[in-house]
């Protein structure tokens, strides 16, 4: 039976947005429900990429406020409630770059060291591999406990791979074990190439039309 205060793949998931949020657009932090829907959704620096509906997400919410790693906020002048993650609450101060390290691995999980390095640039420049692998091991050995692993080769791994604890201990038998369960992962929408030929097209139909405005512009300046 898992421990009441593991994270569930979707709680893991929006908590790591809360946190990437906070630091990459602070300017729209605290985060309405839809926000944290978009963010959890998101395509970009997402394994693997979900669609989840306002009732998931609304419910991993729930879940960490009930785990203390969140709050739901009413601030003056919204309409509507916001949340923020109190992580410091639960887990004392993180330095900036455990606190990149850990919300990489929430988004994503299952890195190599290199792949952290470069993926965690985005939040907080770490210097190189040296650095990485010194605060990884921070987090290894936190005070109240573990919050990432190294698992060795092995399992379809090549490399060492360095995963969160944070939704309980990790398989190292698993090839790529997947933070979300599988029947969460989206398809491509059908005629999603026609779709995306069509939108090349446009685009370079509106390139060639700016080029042309911008060819009259210099005749008429000459």
């Amino acid at each position: 039976m898992p421990d009441a205060s593991e994270l569930t793949p979707a709680e893991a998931r929006v908590l790591g947005c809360l946190i990437e949020k906070e630091i990459t657009t602070p300017e729209y932090y605290p985060m309405t429900l839809n926000a944290v829907v978009a963010a959890s959704n998101q395509r970009s620096n997402r394994d693997p990429v979900v669609e989840w509906d306002d009732a998931v997400v609304e419910n991993a919410l729930d879940g960490l406020r009930r785990k203390r790693l969140a709050v739901m906020i009413h601030l003056s002048g919204s309409r509507v409630p916001k949340y923020k993650h109190v992580l410091d609450a639960v887990y004392g101060s993180l330095d900036p770059a455990m606190g990149a390290v850990l919300c990489e691995l929430l988004v994503r999980n299952f890195q190599t060291p290199a792949e952290l390095r470069t993926r965690t640039e985005r939040l907080q420049s770490i210097q190189d591999l040296s650095g990485l692998e010194a605060t990884v091991q921070r987090l290894a050995d936190y005070g109240s406990g573990p919050l990432v692993t190294t698992l060795p080769p092995g399992g379809g791994r090549r490399v060492r791979t360095i995963a969160h604890l944070m939704s309980g201990p990790v398989d190292e038998a698993a090839s790529h074990p997947s933070p979300v369960p599988a029947s969460a992962i989206m398809p491509p929408p059908a005629g999603w190439k026609a779709d995306m030929e069509s939108e090349i097209a446009a685009l370079k139909t509106e390139v060639a039309t700016l080029r042309e405005t911008v060819d009259r512009l210099k005749v008429l300046l000459d």
